[in-house]
């Protein structure tokens, strides 16, 4: 049976950002971690100094990339429709949550997908969390769950965000000594930043297009029996993985990954979190960015959650290590809090609130 257009489409769009993560690590960004929407954003709060942790601080340019290329094709289609008000400062809080839970893991739903094509089997333990996440958000979009409803919002306020990442994208070209750079450790290592913005802009113009999200992917699956949303990630999965075959990248097994860390149970809920979060975002932390590019200021507000979240687990110490005990005591309690504070948000959003929409 032909695939239709949709599933052609998401198909090639995986597997172009497969071949681009794959580049990204050869061009030198760190092994299994050619995009990582969590790592990225937490290494850009670093270059900010929102964070002092030394070894994660560079002014990212494939964040920058993916909200530009997502801004500059819905303005060429007509898809830019600047929108917002759906509960911010709600999604800000539960941005900042899922930014805990993937530190605690130790990357986004998309390096979960590039961890496992590099052999990473710690990651296998991660998707188990975040489906099982996923489907409980999905018990919660059962019975009604909503943030409210997004409303039209003038040109100005969808237009903010790309505008940050334009001035961003200036004042580390014209003055980079404003910035913290990282001497050592995976914040040192990165693709040229031109190529990696430029590889970076063609990843979110096709994910814009195509609407490419992992939680997206398993709601449908879960809700409606679909899986045209998950052959976007088997087409990133399948590439990298070849590439990662071809390049000697591929190594499996559970020790000795890189940035990565072998407490199953942390790895689990961490994800979790993210996976319960993004569904109630509607969408995963790639997809926050690609519709916060398209002029969602909802989105926008948990992209700013993400960044504070990634500033607090990195001033606390909250992240996952590269150890079997995982994340610090602090840190486990991180995770706990965000899976309460997350259930109870969705209970309340689901059975407490007034239909005020």
């Amino acid at each position: 049976m032909a695939l239709s257009k949709e599933k052609r489409n998401l198909l090639i769009t995986g597997s172009v950002i497969g071949i681009i993560a794959v580049a990204l690590v050869a061009l030198g960004n760190p092994s299994n971690m050619g995009f990582c929407i969590a790592c990225f954003i937490r290494d850009i709060a670093g270059a900010v100094k929102l964070h002092s942790a030394g070894v994660v601080q560079y002014v990212r340019p494939e964040i920058i990339g993916l909200g530009l290329g997502s801004f500059v094709i819905s303005l060429l289609t007509g898809e830019f429709k600047p929108r917002g008000g759906s509960s911010p400062f709600l999604r800000l809080i539960i941005g900042f949550m899922v930014m805990i839970g993937a530190l605690a893991f130790l990357g986004c739903p998309l390096r979960m997908i590039l961890r496992l094509a590099g052999g990473d089997l710690n990651a296998l333990v991660g998707l188990a969390g975040f489906a099982s996440g996923i489907a409980l958000g999905c018990l919660f979009l059962n019975k009604g769950f909503s943030l409210g409803r997004s409303k039209a919002q003038m040109n100005l306020e969808g237009a903010a965000y790309p505008a940050v990442n334009i001035l961003l994208l200036f004042a580390f070209v014209a003055f980079p000594a404003l910035f913290a750079f990282s001497e050592s450790g995976p914040g040192s290592m990165h693709a040229p930043f031109f190529a990696a913005l430029a590889l970076a802009l063609v990843a979110g113009a096709m994910a814009q297009r195509t609407r490419l999200c992992l939680a997206g992917g398993l709601r449908d699956l879960f809700l409606l029996k679909d899986t045209t949303l998950l052959l976007g990630f088997a087409g990133i999965f399948a590439t990298c993985l070849l590439g990662n075959l071809i390049t000697g990248n591929f190594k499996l097994g559970f020790e000795g990954q890189p940035v990565a860390q072998t407490s199953q149970i942390f790895n689990f809920l961490g994800l979790f979190v993210v996976g319960l979060g993004s569904v109630m975002l509607g969408g995963c932390p790639l997809r926050q960015v690609i519709l916060a590019g398209e002029g969602s200021s909802d989105s926008a507000m948990a992209v700013v959650g993400m960044v504070l979240g990634a500033a607090c687990a990195h001033n606390f110490k909250l992240v996952g290590n590269a150890t079997p005990e995982g994340p610090n005591s602090w840190g486990m309690a991180a995770v706990i809090v965000s899976i309460v504070a997350l259930t109870a948000i969705a209970a309340l959003c689901t059975f407490g609130r007034k239909n005020n929409d």
